[in-house]
């Protein structure tokens, strides 16, 4: 599944593989928080956003996926809120878009 990273990002990085997705569950502009793990058939990258759509990014590039998800899980635990993981909602709307 190839999926093109929102707002900014999609302006950055090639289309990559969504591979994981997270929110703080914060719904305010100056609270919310985004993590995603995706994957290009060689490089992990860990695109984090605060503060929602035009918000400031930050991304962490990794040769393997235990290194990202480390990174994933030092950000979720650095930053405020109850983190849900997207992930398979991600997918579902992916398949739901292919289908239609």
């Amino acid at each position: 599944m190839f999926v093109v990273l929102p707002a900014k990002s999609e302006r950055r990085f090639a289309p990559m593989e969504v591979r994981g997705r997270w929110w703080n569950g914060a719904v305010g502009r100056m609270a919310r928080r985004d993590i995603w793990l995706v994957f290009n058939g060689r490089l992990w990258r860990v695109p984090g956003r605060l503060r929602g759509d035009a918000g400031e990014e930050v991304s962490y590039d990794f040769p393997d996926e235990a290194s990202a998800r480390s990174m994933v899980d030092r950000m979720m635990k650095t930053s405020a809120g109850t983190w849900r993981d997207l992930t398979e909602a991600v997918r579902q709307e992916a398949n739901r878009r292919r289908t239609h």
